[in-house]
């Protein structure tokens, strides 16, 4: 993993490959994976299920946090989440959820920005000052993939992507997703 200043930001992000987030999630007991939007720009469920699929083998618990305005309308990710045959029982709305964060192992955000954003909980100043959000921040780990640290809908930094806790895998969420599971089997093809 390395550190990379992030383009006009004063704390360093952490970059991280594939293979060091399969790594993170293989020695986890708990794992809930946040989608959002980049999911579904880069039509990422079904490796998210094959993911999903790799980690339960392992005995490893997985979660899906569902925040109510993920994606581009209520229910996106349900919706998507249910075209790739994610067990309805996994899916945990974001009331019932945030408890769990303090106990979880390894967050994995999937093109999920402001929904995870920790600066509506405490920055006034922010456009999202008041929103609720995941609290993803409180896990022990996070695995943030992003195409890239442009921001969100909201246009604003996140401050989960800087935090302590969080590394970044940038690419196109199928292609990562892709090489992790790639990385949990033992396969090839790592870019």
């Amino acid at each position: 993993m390395q550190a990379a200043a992030a383009a006009g930001e004063q704390k360093a992000v952490k970059s991280a490959t594939p293979q060091d987030a399969a790594d993170l999630l293989e020695t986890a007991s708990q794992v809930v994976i946040v989608p959002g939007y980049g999911m579904a720009v880069a039509q990422a469920q079904h490796r998210v299920h094959e993911l999903r699929d790799q980690l339960a083998k392992r005995g490893i618990g997985v979660k899906f946090a569902i925040h109510p305005v993920a994606g581009r309308m209520p229910g996106h990710m349900n919706v998507l989440l249910a075209e790739a045959e994610i067990p309805y029982d996994e899916l945990v709305e974001m009331d019932d959820i945030n408890p769990d964060f303090p106990q979880t192992d390894v967050v994995l955000v999937v093109g999920a920005n402001d929904v995870v954003n920790p600066a509506a909980r405490h920055d006034k100043s922010s456009p999202i000052y008041g929103m609720p959000i995941l609290d993803v921040d409180k896990a022990k780990s996070v695995i943030a993939i992003k195409r890239s640290m442009n921001p969100g809908f909201a246009g604003i930094d996140n401050e989960l992507y800087t935090a302590d806790n969080t590394v970044m895998v940038f690419g196109d969420a199928k292609a990562v997703i892709g090489d992790v599971v790639k990385a949990l089997t033992g396969g090839s093809g790592i870019h």
